[in-house]
């Protein structure tokens, strides 16, 4: 790297962190509004690690809200360069815009993937321990303090339903069983349901069908391809999950689609996130950089970051549809970061008059 570089990447990197920042501190401060859930912690664990709650939950929304952050500071910056006429003398030099651009590109991939094999884990370890997700509360599909499960294996089909969970020891409490096909039976209830291998062990389960009165048996056998790992998550979330443990979950295998949709959503999304950053570093670049002659640049920042909102509802969105199984996981996570970098080129190259 020489002088140009350091000189645009300081300049870009410093406006970007310190709009991080700000963002980091108004988050801690509608985070720490919250004073039932921060009484709750300091009475359980005492008020450090109550603050510490605080900034960790912080940290978590400030990654999500990286992509309109990071494009603001960066435009911030190149109006920095602007205004300083340092991107005027680096032009004039022979540099092209895509060689002005390259440090701080490097550096956001850098820094982008420190955020998300390192500060993101240490986060959601944090979370986790002090303020886990409830159960249910995550979708919001299912009534709080109940367990869902979509079960299949070979030509069984069937959903369970149960009030509590055990997932170190693969018990399932107060289960209530819905055959969709592969079984003559049609509900099957029993108060607990044990996880053996390859199979749910109903006891003492009272089988009810619509044309013959209910029958008790003393064990009810239906086969599973679902693991311990597999439940874990189930008292959890996928945010609640660092990038190693959804990665070591998947790999061990994973039978609910809808489990298998929502973790490997959030593991490729937290690999784009680089993606994502060079996208919102090109909308700032392309709607700030180019040679224009006033010095108005009122309407170019309100376009760069109606367009970051935009590309960002567009993320959470595809984030929705991934995790629900809506849209392929890896498109889902990767297509808005495609489509962000490819706007941000599209202006960039009609800015300079498609000369490269």
């Amino acid at each position: 790297m020489n002088r140009i570089d350091w000189i645009v990447l300081n300049r870009v990197g410093s406006r970007i962190l310190v709009t991080v920042l700000i963002f980091y501190g108004l988050i801690a401060l509608v985070e720490s509004l919250d004073t039932w859930r921060f009484n709750f912690v300091a009475s359980n664990n005492g008020v450090p690690l109550a603050i510490v709650m605080v900034a960790a939950s912080a940290v978590k929304w400030t990654i999500k809200t990286l992509p309109v952050t990071v494009l603001m500071g960066a435009i911030l910056g190149f109006i920095d360069l602007k205004a300083r006429h340092e991107l005027t003398v680096i032009y004039a030099s022979g540099v092209s815009i895509w060689r002005a651009v390259r440090a701080p590109v490097i550096g956001l991939i850098v820094v982008s993937l420190m955020i998300s094999l390192g500060l993101e884990t240490v986060s959601a370890q944090i979370n986790r321990q002090l303020n886990p997700t409830p159960p249910g509360e995550t979708t919001m599909l299912t009534p709080r303090g109940e367990v869902w499960l979509e079960q299949r294996s070979g030509d069984a089909h069937y959903i369970l339903m149960a009030k509590s969970m055990d997932p170190d020891q693969g018990l399932l409490g107060n289960v209530t069983l819905f055959h969709i096909s592969g079984s003559a039976d049609e509900r099957v209830e029993a108060a607990e349901a044990q996880l053996e291998d390859g199979t749910w062990t109903l006891t003492k389960a009272v089988v009810r069908n619509a044309d013959r009165p209910a029958q008790t048996v003393a064990s009810y056998v239906v086969p599973t391809m679902s693991s311990r790992a597999e439940l874990g998550l189930q008292l959890s979330s996928p945010e609640d999950m660092t990038f190693f443990e959804l990665s070591a979950l998947l790999q061990a295998g994973v039978a609910d689609p809808s489990i298998r949709s929502a973790a490997t959503m959030r593991l490729i999304k937290l690999l784009s996130l680089p993606l994502v950053l060079i996208g919102s570093l090109f909308i700032a670049f392309a709607f700030t950089a180019g040679y224009r002659r006033s010095s108005n640049y009122g309407p170019a920042v309100l376009y760069g970051i109606v367009l970051g909102f935009v590309v960002f509802v567009i993320t959470e969105m595809a984030d929705r549809a991934g995790s629900s199984g809506v849209l392929d996981p890896t498109f889902a996570a990767v297509g808005p970061a495609f489509v962000a970098i490819v706007i941000g080129v599209t202006v960039l190259l009609h800015k300079e008059d498609g000369r490269t």
